[in-house]
């Protein structure tokens, strides 16, 4: 419980930190809501009335007043309003949150279907035909950046077959297979590698050599032993992609008109809503430190030598 509370505390400066950098950054930006508004309605208004507009948005006050108003508000659960929509920022969020919990869940799941039972066959089965295909599978992968995988989907699955919908109708099971095998893909290549990795190291190990020597079987050895201790480096891509899948993956999510969180940042960075584009970094933020967290915490209950270094301090 101690470590568990001194890992919370050091993460908290961490948020405020990015909020300010965002922040700041946004405010360098050179451009502001109420003038993307008038620029994309094609329409020329005097600048009194842009000016007004600023003022009762706050977008006239200097960076310090607008960052500490901001902070002052978010730290009561007032996140503001859409500069453009004029929609409370929580309430929106939190509305298209489902959809990328959905698409995570879906990708996440995928991911270990293909890439663990892959991963393991490849270090079993160490440098012989099935191994070098695998790899071969993993390098092609990763290669592939997701809009490119997206395309070649939405290509042969979506118009060539006719089996998925190209664009999503909503944010049922259907529309969602094409998102998750984009995300699922990129994923699978990069876990199996390091399954792939982690596994054969154990493998080596004399822990190994020594159960082999008093006649326990592959499979137990495997299973009861090799894949408990991989499952460190297993649980580190986990945290690190359900992170970047809670936060949304724009690129996939605008490609395929999947109405999450991802889309909706692009959509708010478009049209400089910086309420909409903050509600997003902080949840961002958080996301990254809880996942990190809980990733620290298991490791300190799974990995003796972790305990035994924090306990020495």
């Amino acid at each position: 419980m101690n470590y568990a509370f001194k890992r919370l505390i050091q993460l908290i400066p961490i948020l405020f930190g990015i909020t300010f950098l965002s922040f700041l950054l946004m405010y360098m930006a050179g451009s502001d809501a109420v003038t993307e508004m008038y620029s994309n309605r094609g329409v020329e208004v005097a600048q009194e009335i842009i000016d007004e507009r600023k003022a009762a948005l706050g977008l006239n006050l200097s960076f310090g007043e607008q960052y500490i108003n901001w902070l002052w508000a978010m730290l009561h659960g007032d996140m503001g309003v859409s500069f453009v929509t004029g929609e409370n920022v929580l309430k929106a969020f939190l509305r298209k949150l489902p959809a990328t919990l959905m698409l995570t869940g879906l990708s996440i799941a995928l991911t270990l279907l293909i890439s663990l039972p892959c991963g393991i066959l490849a270090a079993i089965r160490h440098d012989r035909g099935i191994d070098l295909i695998l790899r071969f599978g993993s390098f092609m992968g990763n290669a592939m950046p997701n809009f490119f995988v997206a395309m070649l989907l939405m290509e042969f699955l979506g118009i060539q077959l006719g089996l998925l919908p190209v664009i999503s109708s909503g944010t049922d099971f259907e529309s969602a297979l094409l998102p998750t095998l984009t995300l699922a893909i990129a994923m699978s290549a990069k876990y199996m590698r390091q399954v792939r990795s982690a596994v054969l190291e154990e493998l080596g190990k004399d822990y190994v050599l020594g159960a082999k020597a008093r006649g326990i079987s592959d499979s137990v050895i495997l299973w009861k032993n090799v894949m408990k201790a991989a499952m460190l480096t297993i649980m580190t891509l986990l945290a690190l992609s359900i992170g970047s899948l809670l936060g949304g993956t724009a690129i996939v999510e605008s490609i395929f008109m999947w109405d999450g969180v991802g889309k909706l940042a692009v959509d708010a960075i478009n049209m400089r809503d910086y309420p909409m584009i903050q509600a997003y970094v902080m949840w961002m933020a958080i996301i990254y430190v809880l996942v990190n967290l809980v990733a620290d915490l298991l490791y300190h209950e799974l990995d003796p030598r972790i305990r035994l270094g924090v306990n020495g301090k």
